[in-house]
C-alpha cells in the first residue's frame, strides 16, 4: 500500500499538488476498499472514522482532483450515484463491469477484451483509442440462482394446489 501511496503522491506532485493529510486519508480509504465501488458519501464515512476533522466537502474536492488527474475513475452505474474506482497500476485500460439490474451488484472483468477492436479502429478509421469503458447490464448469477429457487418453489405450490382440487 505504501508504494501505491508514494506513486499517487508523485502523480500529484507532477501536477503541482501536495498529498495533504486529508488527501492521504482519502487515498488510504480507496486503497483499503479497492474491490468496492464507493460513493463520495461512502468514502467520507470511512475517512471520518480515521480522521474525524475532515468534512464532506474536502472529500468531494479530493475525489474530483484525483479524478481529474486520472488516479481514480468517476463512474456511474445508472443509479444516479457517482462512484470512484482506483485506476490500476499495470493495465493500460480500465477494467469492465457486470452490473446487475435486479440487485445492483457490480462485478468486475479485469481482462481487457477490446484489444482487437482497438486495433481495427486504428487500422480502419485511423483512430487511436487512449482509454475505454465497457459496462454490461443484466442479471447476475446470484439473482439467477435466487430466481430459479423461487420459480421452483412457485411451481411446487402450483402443483400442490392442483392436486388438492
Amino acid at each position: 500500500m505504501e508504494a501505491r501511496i508514494e506513486k499517487i503522491k508523485q502523480q500529484l506532485q507532477s501536477q503541482g499538488y501536495k498529498l495533504t493529510p486529508q488527501r492521504e486519508a482519502t487515498v488510504r480509504v480507496l486503497l483499503e476498499n479497492e474491490d468496492d465501488h464507493l460513493s463520495a458519501e461512502d468514502v467520507f464515512m470511512l475517512v471520518k472514522e480515521k480522521a474525524p476533522e475532515i468534512g464532506l466537502a474536502t472529500v468531494y474536492r479530493t475525489l474530483e482532483l484525483l479524478s481529474e488527474l486520472h488516479v481514480v475513475e468517476k463512474i456511474n452505474f445508472g443509479d444516479g450515484v457517482a462512484r470512484y474506482d482506483l485506476r490500476g497500476d499495470t493495465s493500460k485500460h480500465h477494467h469492465h463491469h457486470l452490473i446487475c439490474v435486479q440487485c445492483g451488484s457490480v462485478d468486475e472483468i479485469l481482462e481487457d477484451w477490446l484489444g482487437p477492436l482497438e486495433e481495427r479502429l486504428e487500422r480502419e478509421f485511423n483512430f487511436t483509442v487512449v482509454d475505454h469503458r465497457l459496462d454490461f447490464h443484466g442479471i447476475c448469477y446470484r439473482c439467477k440462482a435466487k430466481n430459479d429457487i423461487n420459480a421452483q418453489k412457485s411451481l411446487g405450490k402450483t402443483r400442490k394446489n392442483k392436486s388438492q382440487d
